[in-house]
């Protein structure tokens, strides 16, 4: 089992995860942060410092969603991150914001 970035870490990132993670195992793009599955040990200290409330299990999430995927596939494209940094100044704003991936999902890294 893994954890799994979802929808509202879409221009929030506040990067409060990556700092409790004993693994490492989160990589970071131009608007969210993605968890490598192979490296995630399903510790689940991450998902109560999410602020954005945008991690999961992935057994929570459905068969048929495409976050596992996505998750897997940026990982292995975008940097490694290992320290919080600073959220967006708008990040509060996005929060909870509906249907984000759509219109504002970034193919493009971040900076590790």
């Amino acid at each position: 089992m893994t954890h799994v970035v979802t929808d509202n870490c879409i221009k929030c990132k506040y990067k409060d995860c990556v700092e409790v993670c004993p693994v490492d195992c989160f990589y970071v793009g131009e608007n969210m942060l993605v968890i490598h599955p192979d490296e995630c040990i399903d510790c689940g200290v991450c998902v109560p410092e999410c602020p954005a409330v945008a991690i999961f299990p992935d057994s929570d999430i459905p068969s048929e969603s495409h976050w596992f995927e996505l998750n897997r596939k940026f990982a292995g494209l975008w940097p490694n991150i290992t320290k919080k940094g600073e959220p967006p100044g708008d990040a509060d704003a996005w929060n909870g914001a509906p249907n984000k991936f759509a219109k504002h999902f970034s193919s493009k890294p971040g900076d590790g």
